[in-house]
């Protein structure tokens, strides 16, 4: 029998605090992002939502799991996609295997029925990435991902795509354009002026429509918050 890695699976679980401390002031924060995202919806809903960050290990991914959360805890069917085919993490944060998901979904392998897991949380699914693929960027700009993209936006209120860090890989460039809004998550004392800046100027090549910066792990009153700035 094959052993649980339970040390990951904690580990990411622990990075889930909306669920396991909903009444924490980062939890207040992350519901703070997703009221300020709501109402920069001036023309049409932003039922899309691509978080991305300008380098690795600045906290996208679990700022992504965590505004999925406070989507679905308002009553919105979520689905939460592990769209970083390079370094998918969403699986360990949810404690799910990763043998089948976007790739193959995108590669025609499986249906969307087959391909989404439920979670505990009672509106919100996950689809993981799938085996990782030599062609990433391909695949997200793939018509099979506009296919996708169509097929999901009938079923759910809200998909929120974790994506790769902007400046590693094109693959969020790609991905941007196609989706209603971007958040940008910046690492506080880590993420450089200059990095950012490029980060911004490369999703506004890509015609992103950037929401704003959430900035992450700024201590403030001895309590690590989550800021949310718009770009406007």
């Amino acid at each position: 029998m094959a052993k649980k890695n339970t040390n990951a699976s904690q580990s990411g679980r622990r990075k889930l605090i909306t669920k396991l401390n909903p009444k924490s002031p980062i939890s207040e924060q992350y519901r703070t992002i997703r009221t300020n995202i709501q109402f920069s919806a001036v023309d049409e809903e932003i039922r899309t939502l691509m978080v991305t960050s300008s380098g690795p290990s600045e906290g996208k991914s679990t700022t992504a799991a965590n505004l999925a959360v406070v989507f679905a805890q308002q009553g919105k069917k979520v689905l939460l996609v592990d769209a970083d085919l390079r370094k998918p993490t969403v699986h360990y944060t949810f404690g799910m295997v990763n043998t089948q998901g976007l790739t193959n979904l995108l590669t025609r392998q499986i249906s969307l029925q087959e391909a989404v897991k439920t979670t505990d949380i009672e509106t919100l699914n996950i689809l993981t990435s799938g085996p990782i693929p030599p062609n990433p960027a391909e695949l997200l700009s793939s018509k099979g991902m506009q296919t996708f993209l169509s097929a999901v936006k009938e079923e759910f209120d809200m998909i929120v795509f974790d994506t790769p860090p902007v400046l590693a890989v094109t693959d969020a460039q790609v991905l941007a354009n196609q989706c209603d809004g971007t958040v940008l998550v910046v690492y506080s004392g880590k993420t450089e002026i200059e990095s950012i800046q490029k980060t911004k100027d490369l999703l506004n090549a890509a015609k992103a429509k950037l929401l704003g910066v959430v900035l992450n792990n700024k201590k403030m009153d001895k309590t690590d918050y989550y800021y949310y700035y718009g770009t406007k």
